[in-house]
Formats: C-alpha cells, structure tokens, sequence
C-alpha cells in the first residue's frame, strides 16, 4: 500500500501563485504516473496534470501554460507549480498515482482563489 499525503493548499487572490507538494510513503517501483486531479464543487474530478516515470507530461487545456508539473523519483515527491490563478481554479486538489492497474490517492487538499 502507498500513501499519498499533499501540502500546500490555502487561499489566494486571482493572480497569484501557490505550490503544492505531494510525497508518497514509498517507492512505487516500476513504470508509473503521478500526477494532481481536482474537484470543485459540485463537478466531476478532472485530471490537471500528471507526469510519467521519464517525464512524459500531460497537462489539462485549462492549465496549460500557467502550471506546471514536476517529480523527484529520488524522493517520492510529485509537485504542482500553479501561476496566474483564476477563481476557476478553486477545488480540492488530489494527489494521484496509477501502477499497473492500481490508483493511489491522497486526502486532497484545498485551494481557492478568490476574485
């Protein structure tokens, strides 16, 4: 089992920045994705970004260009660089990782942006 615990969420004025962090118990060994998904209220959860083993990186179109991904695979650690916050940005962010064909999550944690 895999724990996946996130850090850095808050609040926000539209316009700034925030970074969060997301730090796996333990090695998951092999080729895997990790990666950040979102979930504002009353709204599916929907992939942001998620990068591979190597460094292959997704981003969803509405983030493109103001956040970016990146992981240490020394450190279990998967970040989120998000920029230019828009209030459509506001929703608990997930921590994901997939190996295989098993999904790991964290507890999320909330960002809002504020207009």
């Amino acid at each position: 089992q895999v724990q996946l615990v996130e850090s850095g969420g808050g609040l926000v004025q539209t316009g700034g920045s925030l970074r969060l962090s997301c730090t796996a118990s333990r090695t998951i060994f092999g080729r895997n994705v990790m990666g950040w998904y979102r979930q504002a209220p009353g709204k599916q959860r929907e992939l942001v970004a998620d990068i591979t083993t190597v460094g292959y990186i997704t981003y969803s179109d509405t983030v493109k260009g103001r956040f970016t991904i990146s992981r240490d695979n020394a450190k279990n650690t998967v970040d989120l660089q998000m920029n230019s916050l828009k209030p459509e940005d506001t929703a608990v962010y997930y921590c994901n990782a997939k190996h295989d064909v098993i999904n790991y999550w964290g507890k999320g944690t909330l960002v809002t942006v504020s207009a």
